[in-house]
């Protein structure tokens, strides 16, 4: 080995662009590395829902079980009672209540992930926004959730319903269990509206005047959104999914409009401030208090010959 191979050293780390720009291949590398470490919570998080495995497992029956008791499968003991028919589906309904778990638990986790792979485009006053992100993101979600698993009974109730008097569900553990995963995360990652629009405005892809613009449109396309998303497909969890997004939505708008605004009186003081020393500041001179006259009240210039 030579002396220079030996000075040199193995690893290197990458240099951080202060301008936050990557190329195509930098993009990729970073959107691995992030996916790897998601991965690597979300199985930490599968681990630890593999040991609540029971809890888990009544907490996600009881929008079954909270049906009327002709509208359930009842054991021989009288409890309510979920089935299963494969040999190796033991195993796997387990694995996928710990999996369920898993993503709940680390949500704050592959958030902050999501936060950091977008921040290299945000400003560095920004990017200080990062627990602000996590926080909101983790309660927005865990919002979803909570809606859900409250909709989930009624919702059930009503699907079943349609079947008529004289017929008992008898409920395949794993379908259930795909039905309630896919609702509650299809509730919690919709939740997530409000914050993707928010991120957005920060980046300045969309701004104020854009989502006013288009709040009507945006309303009824989150009402077909929930419509198409939810999959029990009944009009009562459309609903409650729709009308909080909606509120969230407008919450979004919101705070682009005091961002947008921030930013407009940041980039006037800026542009006061780089003015050349033979350019005159423009100077406001109407007097506190004074109503300014408007181009309408103003009268018309009198020509001299009309004089």
């Amino acid at each position: 080995m030579s002396t220079d191979q030996a000075r040199r050293p193995r690893f290197r780390r990458r240099a951080a662009n202060p301008d936050g720009t990557m190329t195509l291949i930098e993009h990729l590398i970073e959107l691995r590395n992030r996916l790897l470490k998601v991965a690597l919570v979300v199985a930490i998080g599968t681990i630890v829902g593999w040991f609540l495995y029971e809890h888990l497992l009544t907490l996600l029956k009881h929008p079954y079980c909270a049906l009327p008791a002709n509208r359930r499968y009842n054991g021989a003991d009288g409890q309510c009672q979920l089935v299963f028919f494969g040999i190796a589906d033991g195993f796997m309904i387990r694995l996928k209540v710990a999996f369920i778990a898993g993503l709940i638990l680390s949500a704050p986790m592959w958030l902050y992930q999501l936060w950091a792979f977008i921040t290299p485009g945000l400003k560095r006053a920004e990017r200080k926004w990062t627990i602000v992100f996590v926080a909101a993101g983790s309660v927005l979600f865990a919002a979803g959730v909570t809606v859900a698993y409250l909709v989930l009974p009624k919702a059930i109730n009503v699907l079943v319903g349609f079947a008529g008097p004289g017929v008992t569900p008898l409920f395949a553990v794993k379908d259930y269990l795909s039905f309630i995963t896919s609702m509650l995360l299809v509730f919690g990652g919709s939740f997530e509206l409000p914050l993707v629009v928010v991120i957005l405005n920060l980046a300045g892809v969309l701004s104020y005047a854009r989502l006013a613009r288009s709040q009507r449109m945006a309303i009824f396309l989150i009402f077909v959104f929930a419509a198409i998303a939810t999959p029990s497909q009944d009009i009562l969890s459309m609903i409650f999914m729709a009308v909080p997004l909606c509120l969230l939505f407008e919450l979004a708008v919101l705070i682009a409009w005091a961002n947008d605004r921030r930013k407009a009186r940041r980039e006037a003081a800026s542009a006061l401030a780089n003015l050349p020393d033979d350019v005159a500041s423009p100077l406001d001179l109407t007097p506190s208090g004074v109503d300014r006259p408007s181009a309408i009240d103003d009268p018309a210039p009198i020509a001299p010959e009309e004089r």
